[in-house]
């Protein structure tokens, strides 16, 4: 099919340069007027017209920074599934989108997509070239959702899936901004009373002389370090040992010690297992109720858990069902998943309703996420400050440990 390099006005009144695919020029200019454009000038394109469009698209992708937020994405998918549901082809209910959207990076990958398909190439396939935007589960979804005849149905799933996602990460955020505002000012306390009140009790036990108690040694040491060394030193410490742990950590055999020790710490590992369940449940049925194979389903659905040991137990799961096996089984052997979740899916697969039975684990787990998080927290409150108030108390009492020996140090030089 011959290509049509264009020039157009957007509704903005600026001139846009682009390419579509037509079987003829007129076909091209009601193409580039589908997008929402007014052409100008339609001819047919040459090599260096499909240069030009390709570093026009780098161009504009390089005007924005921040990236995609999940938010716009959630935003989208519901709107496109509104307008398909509502009888609008996919390529008008893309330029309503467009049109709607004010100047931003998802305008402009919403463009892209647009363009590819008037080029011939299916949603899905135009979704792929935008992977940081659009994971394998969107694209997947949406390409089992195009087989099916069904892809405003799927969008919805995916608006659901991506909205309750967005839920829990926001209240799991919410939650935190009390301990960590409560660190926050606790350490800024500690900071002040080491640069600027224990350099002046270091002046005045210097004056009076003698040999101080080790705490007060210690304490004068570190006010020292603050003040001189601390403004660099610190930020600079933190910053190399974030970079060194993060290097450590792509070891393959590194990061499975990691996160096998994970798992077996009291709480955290107990609320991490929750996670990757609530996770493997919702995401393994949704894609299941889209239409995805099941084994197809299994590798995307690994990929949303950081865990490798749960990895594994769900590599399990796929060799099992390669085999003709269930998913039940290899679940129990792992150990991983707890009993109620096999027995359940057990439940599912007999009775032929393994998808909505993801959907109640992954709603039981969720629920149950909240409240380790909430009990998580409760406890965190008086242990972030039972620990500042037991730095604070050993500041107090290193700074007034030797004014007790100093009266016997002057009656002695008297």
């Amino acid at each position: 099919m011959p290509k049509y390099a264009y020039r157009a006005l957007n509704k903005e009144g600026k001139e846009v340069f682009g390419i579509v695919q037509a079987e003829s020029q007129a076909l091209a200019i009601n193409d580039v007027r589908t997008l929402g454009l007014y052409p100008t000038h339609v001819r047919e394109a040459k090599k260096s017209d499909e240069r030009r469009a390709r570093r026009d698209k780098r161009g504009i992708n390089e005007l924005y920074f921040g990236g995609v937020k999940n938010k716009q994405i959630v935003v989208m998918t519901r709107q496109l599934a509104t307008l398909i549901d509502a009888g609008l082809p996919l390529l008008r209910s893309l330029n309503v989108l467009i049109n709607q959207l004010k100047p931003c990076k998802l305008r402009d990958i919403l463009r892209e997509v647009s363009s590819d398909i008037q080029s011939g190439s299916t949603f899905s396939e135009a979704l792929a070239k935008h992977p940081k935007q659009f994971d394998r589960l969107f694209v997947n979804m949406v390409r089992a959702g195009e087989v099916g005849g069904m892809l405003e149905v799927v969008l919805n799933r995916l608006a659901v899936f991506m909205e309750r996602r967005e839920s829990l990460r926001r209240r799991v955020k919410g939650a935190m901004i009390y301990p960590v505002a409560v660190v926050i000012i606790a350490s800024s306390i500690v900071a002040f009373l080491l640069t600027r009140v224990v350099p002046v009790f270091a002046d005045i036990f210097k004056e009076f002389g003698g040999q101080l108690p080790w705490p007060t040694q210690f304490l004068i040491s570190c006010g020292d370090f603050m003040v001189y060394k601390g403004i660099w030193a610190i930020p600079a410490t933190i910053g190399w040992s974030i970079i060194g742990l993060k290097f450590f950590f792509k070891i393959h055999s590194v990061r499975r010690v990691r996160d096998r020790l994970v798992l077996k710490i009291p709480l955290v590992g107990d609320l991490i297992t929750k996670v990757a369940v609530a996770r493997f449940a919702r995401t393994l049925g949704t894609l299941i109720t889209s239409g995805v194979p099941i084994l197809q389903a299994l590798k995307i659905t690994k990929e949303t858990i950081s865990n490798e040991i749960i990895q594994d137990a769900v590599d399990k799961v796929h060799d099992s069902i390669k085999e003709g096996d269930t998913i039940a089984a290899p679940l129990d052997s792992t150990k991983v998943f707890p009993t109620m979740v096999v027995n359940m899916i057990d439940v599912g697969e007999e009775t032929g309703s393994l998808d909505q039975m993801l959907m109640k684990v992954a709603d039981i787990y969720d629920a149950e996420v909240e409240m380790a998080v909430e009990a998580m927290l409760r406890l965190m409150e008086p242990a972030i400050i039972i620990v500042l108030g037991g730095v604070i108390g050993f500041i107090v009492v290193s700074l007034y440990l030797p004014i007790f020996t100093l009266g016997d140090t002057i009656n002695g030089s008297q």
